[in-house]
């Protein structure tokens, strides 16, 4: 007969703000925002030097065509599904990068470019 004591005892913590991780609408937002920074890292590490700093297209062009611009409305309206398909698979003059990332580390990235359109 205890019961309601801990659902009094965890609605407790949830109102203090030491809740577990899972309440809803606390977990999202904060693995999407660790997700964007793990994949801003990698970002960093292996597409800025095509695309830019800021994703604009505005590095190297050492592949031949221009770089897509990851800011832009086009990239914007892409799926998430299309977008992953090009980070794993290449396109045009952008390599395959599945054998260098994992299928997580290609979802950050994916993570990262969502926040460059905002």
């Amino acid at each position: 007969m205890q019961m309601p004591h801990i659902r009094i005892g965890v609605m407790l913590l949830v109102v203090l703000g030491v809740g577990p991780s899972w309440v809803p609408g606390q977990a999202g937002a904060a693995t999407a925002e660790v997700r964007a920074d793990k994949g801003k890292q990698i970002f960093v590490k292996h597409c800025a030097g095509c695309h830019g700093d800021r994703g604009k297209g505005d590095g190297y062009t050492l592949l031949g065509a221009d770089p897509a611009n990851l800011t832009s409305p086009a990239t914007k309206k892409k799926s998430d599904a299309a977008l992953l398909n090009t980070i794993h698979e290449g396109k045009s003059s952008m390599p395959s990068w599945k054998v260098r990332l994992s299928e997580q580390d290609s979802r950050d990235v994916l993570a990262y470019v969502r926040t460059l359109s905002k």
